[in-house]
């Protein structure tokens, strides 16, 4: 609880920066009169004198390992406010970055994203989606993708323009903006869908040439099993490239782009150009409104239904994130990502509209020139367009035929040259990705493909990784059956990014200030329902496997808790609900029912009382607010460095002991002052609580050194108590007999830690300091690590027993009693806390015995009327005791042991004369007068009688609670009272002493 400030050393600015890059620059100047100092370059041409202060600059801001420069630490507020002290120079070491490729936003991310977009799909399935859904619905499923598309470029536009974005790609927007929870989860699944769809592209490619082969009859097994070869040895020349590097494989996606703009060009020409016979009987008419009306409407065959097309069509979409992927990779990512993205995006989808394939191409042709109408011949298949023109394909409604929009998917054969190549630019896209998810060791099993090869930190491993999954699907060896796997994977991925955006304009966090202003969060809401909607109508069983999947990996990367801090807006939207919540209580009337003790439990440090803070917590667990504080006794100007240190390394302590509970520390010249301001709405800076949100109940340990600790500690010790009486607090202290404070062990085991770290012999000094409030006998403090030599095994043994009563209340309970000496009603605090402790699954088998205080010759009236009580308080007990000789006199040797303790504290005026025992009186107006011993005579008597009947009845309790006895103000001296409180709970089993408020906690009323 308090702690006493030992001699400080110098400041490391250790809490402003715990891990920095580089230690901050200085360089040597003289000033006239002055003496030579250390400063940091550029303040004097400022300000024109020698100042730390520093101007802003963009390198105080910097992340720890930003790629694009190096942190710089600012000067620490301690080292601008506290007496100057020189600092010795360093030098920075700066990183050497030639070398690296980095990208503008066409060759980076226009180019990547059109070779994405116009892919596979547009080449070799365009004309199936156009022939199975028709021109109609065809632009239905071309603007539904867009839709998508479009409001998830906006949403991602404005995430990556709210800061610097590094490598990841949609990972790392995703993870950065809600968390690593949500980022890990589909920062897997979207790694898995992009190496799917390098399988999908291959695929692709060897499809055409199988059908090239099969036209020259050059089939090397069949038609499936020779998709299987080409595409396993493509796949393997593309791993060989990207090996080969980024910079490399950037130039040659220049290439295919003019081959790719040729091949499209190429499209629009062949529908211009009149068809010759050949091509009439292969299905092209050109353009002809009979071929357009008959194509309009949809024809869906073989089970295809317009969402399973819409499946197959939607990952020809998915190629928007393809310049975010090599975000790390960009010179200017946040200018670049919202420009390429959404350029590439409107370019490719009016070149979808544009390929009108459908009105130039009927359904079903059978290739045959000879397949003419003939007069007295029906002519009434699908194709009633090619009879208008001349044509009879009445044959495909038997066989199938080979040519059409239904039966010929190489339609473009001749136009995709890009589109046998495309796959090429997918294997890196799709291993840089996994690289940042493994870098930042969410998944620990994933790290060994974090390590990159190379001036660009090539991810190789992960080139590898990308290359397994892609061989397995491409031995599917079916586009159909590819496209749709990847569909609700890649709709997740969007899902999320919209959400992302939608999350961090709602938490209106200070911290989101995107550049690109052309976004809305209801829209990014609406795209984020709207993937949702389709991933389910798509392939609803496939949408629960997705969200399966993604809850089971969000569940296990919230287990593990990764050590990391990017502040989400998760954390964001957790405060505004938490001050929003907090505004409501505040106006709301307390009420007997919702009562539940807030605990501010004088612990000192964290560590210091495990005992203590374990009950503590068991009386607040998840439910209620425990607020765990220390008191820095000393100058404030020497202790606040050693506060401020403190605060956060107490609270990690506390969470990762999974103790829910709050560390505050404050600052005062005393003890009391410390508490008090604790407990007083008058220290704005240090007060406890917030609204309702604020402690109703001190929970202090016992002063077993009051005899020894001196005028001064035992007073502001009573006072405390005093104090929370004054504030209306409930008060519990507890006392165990082999004490609470075990900070001696815990500095003990820092030295050893430190010891066995450094491996330097240490010299060991023992060093006698005065232990926090609330605890045992005065300790000495091996500060270097020893055991003392006096007496080593007897000091061994104290510290063994010390340890194990400290940890008793974290373990489960035996089966016993918690016995409860409800003497006073206070309100029910007495009885409501043990109430609680049997709730916990470590009590739940000790059971409550309750004594009260009787009138002899009623015992069995008291029994029956509190039993009646306890009933209507829904409080079930395993006894009631009605103790009616609590009036008799204790025992002579009872007497004798009270008058022992108060000796060395009693004035003995009565045996002077009136002027002696008035000099006696100013002099030591603290001891404990023989006028102050007869008006209280009665009330000490009860305490050492109260001891006796604790003895006789609850020794072997598990916990002990007895109402604790209040000293008037000013009437009852401070070691009188502390000889009450020592003298009832002597020798006992762990016991508390509870006083409520005297306002009810307990209510029979519904």
């Amino acid at each position: 609880m308090e702690r006493i400030k030992s001699n400080g050393g110098g400041h490391l600015n250790s809490a402003y920066d715990a891990a920095p890059d580089e230690p901050p620059v200085y360089e040597e100047t003289n000033f006239p009169g002055e003496e030579h100092r250390t400063i940091r370059p550029s303040v004097i041409s400022a300000f024109g004198h020698d100042t730390l202060d520093r101007v802003p600059n963009i390198d105080f801001y910097r992340n720890a390992g930003s790629v694009s420069g190096h942190r710089a630490v600012r000067p620490s507020l301690q080292e601008l406010h506290d007496v100057f002290q020189k600092v010795s120079s360093c030098s920075a070491d700066t990183s050497d970055d030639k070398g690296l490729v980095k990208f503008g936003w066409i060759r980076g991310v226009l180019v990547r994203c059109m070779l994405n977009i116009w892919g596979v799909m547009l080449f070799i399935r365009l004309s199936w989606v156009f022939g199975q859904a028709g021109w109609g619905l065809g632009i239905v499923v071309i603007a539904l993708s867009c839709v998508v598309t479009t409001i998830t470029g906006l949403s991602m536009s404005a995430i990556c323009t709210n800061g610097v974005v590094r490598g990841g790609g949609a990972y790392y927007l995703i993870s950065r903006s809600l968390g690593p929870e949500f980022g890990g989860s589909i920062g897997l699944i979207f790694a898995f869908a992009n190496a799917v769809a390098v399988a999908m592209y291959v695929v692709g490619f060897a499809e055409t040439v199988v059908d090239l082969l099969k036209e020259h009859a050059s089939l090397m097994v069949d038609e499936i099993n020779d998709i299987r070869i080409v595409g396993c040895i493509t796949v393997v020349l593309l791993l060989g490239i990207s090996v080969a590097g980024m910079e490399w494989e950037a130039k040659a996606q220049i290439v295919l782009l003019v081959i790719l703009l040729v091949a499209i060009v190429n499209v629009f020409v062949g529908t211009v150009i009149p068809a010759t016979v050949d091509k009439k009987s292969k299905g092209f008419f050109g353009y002809t409104s009979t071929v357009f009306q008959e194509n309009f409407t949809p024809a869906f065959r073989d089970g295809e239904t317009f969402f399973s097309v819409f499946a197959i069509f939607f990952p020809a979409a998915t190629g928007i994130l393809a310049g975010a992927n090599i975000s790390g990779d960009l010179r200017d990512p946040q200018a670049a990502i919202p420009k390429g993205t959404l350029l590439a995006i409107f370019i490719t989808g009016v070149t979808y509209l544009a390929v009108a394939l459908s009105a130039t191409v009927v359904r079903d042709a059978t290739g045959n020139a000879t397949d003419l109408v003939i007069p007295g011949v029906a002519c009434n298949n699908s194709a009633v367009a090619a009879c208008e023109l001349g044509y009879n394909f009445s044959s495909c409604a038997v066989d199938t035929c080979k040519f059409g929009l239904m039966n010929n998917f190489q339609g473009l054969v001749l136009s995709s040259l890009q589109g046998h190549f495309q796959p090429l630019s997918q294997i890196p896209l799709t291993s840089v990705f996994p690289q940042a998810l493994c870098k930042d060791n969410i998944y620990k099993a994933l790290h060994f493909f974090a390590k990159g090869h190379g001036k660009n930190n090539e991810p190789i491993r992960g080139y590898v990784l990308t290359f397994i999954i892609s061989v397995a699907f491409i031995l599917i060896g079916n586009l159909n059956t590819i496209a749709p796997i990847i569909s609700n994977f890649f709709l997740a991925s969007y899902a999320l990014i919209n959400f992302s955006c939608f999350h961090a304009s709602y938490a209106k966090s200070p911290g989101w200030r995107p550049a690109y202003k052309y976004y809305n969060m209801w829209l990014s809401l609406l795209g984020a329902l709207l993937c949702c909607v389709v991933m389910f109508v798509i392939n609803w069983w496939a949408a629960l496997l997705t969200y399966g999947i993604e809850i089971l990996l969000y569940i296990y990367v919230t287990v593990k808790k990764p050590d990391v801090n990017w502040g989400s807006s998760t954390q964001a939207v957790t405060f505004v609900s938490a001050v929003s919540n907090a505004l409501s209580l505040a106006g709301v009337e307390d009420h007997v029912k919702n009562f539940r003790p807030q605990i501010l439990v004088l612990t000192g440090s964290a560590r210091t009382r495990p005992a203590l803070l374990d009950l503590a917590h068991s009386f607040t667990k998840n439910y209620g607010l425990c607020l765990t504080c220390e008191v820095f006794v000393g100058p404030r100007s020497e202790i606040y460095q050693e506060m401020n240190a403190g605060m956060e390394k107490n609270q990690q302590w506390l969470n990762k002991t999974k103790r829910k509970a709050f560390y505050a520390g404050v600052a005062c010249d005393n003890f009391r002052e410390g508490t008090e301001s604790l407990f007083d709405f008058s220290f704005p800076l240090q007060a406890s609580g917030l609204g309702r949100m604020r402690p109703n109940t001190l929970m202090i340990g016992f002063k077993n050194n009051w005899r020894t600790a001196g005028r001064d500690a035992v007073q502001s010790y009573v006072g405390v108590l005093h104090d929370a009486l004054d504030f209306e607090y409930g008060t519990v202290i507890l006392r165990i007999n082999q004490g609470l404070d075990v900070s001696h062990l815990v500095a003990e085991e820092g030295v050893y830690l430190s010891h066995t770290h450094t491996s330097v012999c240490v010299k060991f000094v023992l060093c006698i300091r005065p232990i926090p409030w609330g605890s045992g006998e005065l300790q000495t403090l091996p500060r270097s690590g020893t055991i003392p030599q006096s007496n080593p095994l007897l000091l061994t043994k104290m510290n063994e027993k010390l340890m194990e009563a400290s940890g008793q209340f974290k373990k489960k309970q035996p089966k016993g009693t918690i016995d409860v000496w409800w003497l006073f009603d206070d309100g029910g605090l007495t009885l409501l806390l043990p109430y609680i402790l049997t709730t916990r699954k470590k009590w739940k088998d000790s059971k409550l015995r309750i004594f009260i205080a009787g009138q002899p010759g009623r015992s069995d009236l008291d029994k029956e009327e509190m039993k009646s009580l306890l009933k209507k308080f829904r409080i079930k007990c395993s006894d009631i005791n009605v103790i009616d000789d609590i009036h008799i006199k204790p025992r002579s040797d009872s007497l004798k042991n009270l008058d022992d303790m108060i000796k060395p504290f009693c004035l003995h005026e009565g045996s002077k004369d009136m002027i002696q025992a008035d000099v006696m009186q100013k002099e030591h107006p603290w001891k404990i007068t023989d006028a102050e011993l007869s008006s209280f005579e009665e009330k000490t008597h009860l305490q050492v009688r109260l001891n006796e009947l604790l003895q006789e009845n609850s020794k072997s309790a598990n916990l002990i609670v007895v109402s604790m006895p209040i000293a008037r103000k000013e009437s009852v001296s401070d070691f009188l009272y502390m000889a009450w409180l020592d003298i009832l709970t002597k020798n006992l089993p762990p016991t508390l002493l509870i006083r409520g408020n005297h306002k009810s906690v307990l209510t029979f009323y519904s």
